[in-house]
Parts: C-alpha cells; structure tokens; sequence
C-alpha cells in the first residue's frame, strides 16, 4: 500500500479538536446511561460497515475490555438475525448504521421513529453523536491508512 500523509500528524489542533469532541460524546453516552461496552458495539458497528480495520481491531478489544461479552462481539455483524440484542440497543444498532449509510437513504423516519419510541431524547442524541464522530475517525484512519498489522 501506498504510504499516506497521517492526518494525526500534519494536523495536531484539529486532530486534537476531534480527541476532544470524542471525550465529550463519551460523557454524554454515560449521561444517558449507555454503557462503555455497548458504545465500543456501536462503534464497531459503523467501523465494519466503513471497513475500517483500525477502528474494528480497536474497537473489538475495547469492547471485550469493557465486559462485552465474545458472543455479542462475534454476531455484531449480523445483530439483526439474533436475540442478543435489548429493543433498545436494536434502536441504537439501527440508528448508527442508517447514520453511518446516510449518503445511501439519508436518516428514514422509519428509523428515526424507532430510535424516539425506545430511547430517551439524551439517549437518541448520545447515539447520534457517537455516530458523527466515530464516522470521522473511521474516515481519519482510512484517508492515513492506518497500519493494521499482526
């Protein structure tokens, strides 16, 4: 692969700016009472759907770090054909990929509506946050290529 320019590098304030953006969706989603491992889920979640590899590895560990268990790690990619997965936590999956595929369908009210009737307003906003920033970092790795090595 070619080399690229590290964005984290050439660009310390705004890399910086993000760091703390992340720091500040991190208070919010344990405001609203999501947990650490569910908000590592989410994040992966849109990192898979990105391919991002960085942000999976990392993400994957942070996760099982933070007590989620290796079963809802390994059918993340197919939640939607499980039971591992709370009506509300199902809203927030649903949520972050239709975040996330914004350029394929904007967000439909269909989920929007979901997401209202299962989480509370600060839940709904936490989600949505998180979705803004980890789409940036998951954008932020791939344009640095990232290394992902064994």
């Amino acid at each position: 692969m070619t080399e690229r320019l590290d964005l984290g590098k050439s660009a310390t304030d705004l890399y910086q700016t993000v760091v703390e953006l992340d720091r500040r969706v991190s208070r919010s989603l344990n405001r609203a009472g999501i947990t650490e491992g569910f908000s590592h889920l989410l994040r992966l979640r849109a990192s898979q759907i990105n391919r991002c590899a960085f942000c999976v590895r990392l993400h994957a560990r942070d996760a099982l770090a933070s007590g989620e268990s290796s079963d809802r790690l390994a059918v993340l990619a197919v939640w939607k054909e499980t039971d591992y997965f709370t009506l509300k936590e199902r809203a927030a999956l649903e949520l972050v990929e239709a975040i996330t595929l914004i350029s394929v369908d904007q967000l439909p009210d269909v989920i929007y509506e979901q997401a209202a009737e299962n989480l509370s307003s600060e839940e709904v906003s936490a989600v949505e946050w998180l979705a803004v920033v980890i789409n940036t970092w998951n954008r932020i790795a791939i344009s640095s290529r990232y290394p992902v090595r064994e």
